[in-house]
């Protein structure tokens, strides 16, 4: 079973674990490649949103998709 609340907390620690968690592997490295230009290329204003985006992300599959 999938807890979306680690998967949320994993994500929003390091943006893309929590969609590893999930078993999103391909989607994880995006949210990681994406947050990390978005934090250098706005240098941090545009970071922390697509950061909180890919926590909610993280979230609202394992919420949506509890069963592995």
């Amino acid at each position: 079973m999938r807890d979306p609340f680690i998967a949320g907390i994993l994500s929003f620690l390091i943006p893309g674990v929590g969609q590893i968690y999930n078993g999103r592997v391909i989607v994880g490295i995006i949210w990681l490649l994406l947050t990390g230009v978005s934090w250098i290329g706005s240098a941090g204003t545009l970071g922390w949103v697509v950061h909180f985006i890919a926590a909610w992300c993280a979230y609202s599959y394992a919420k949506d998709n509890p069963v592995r």
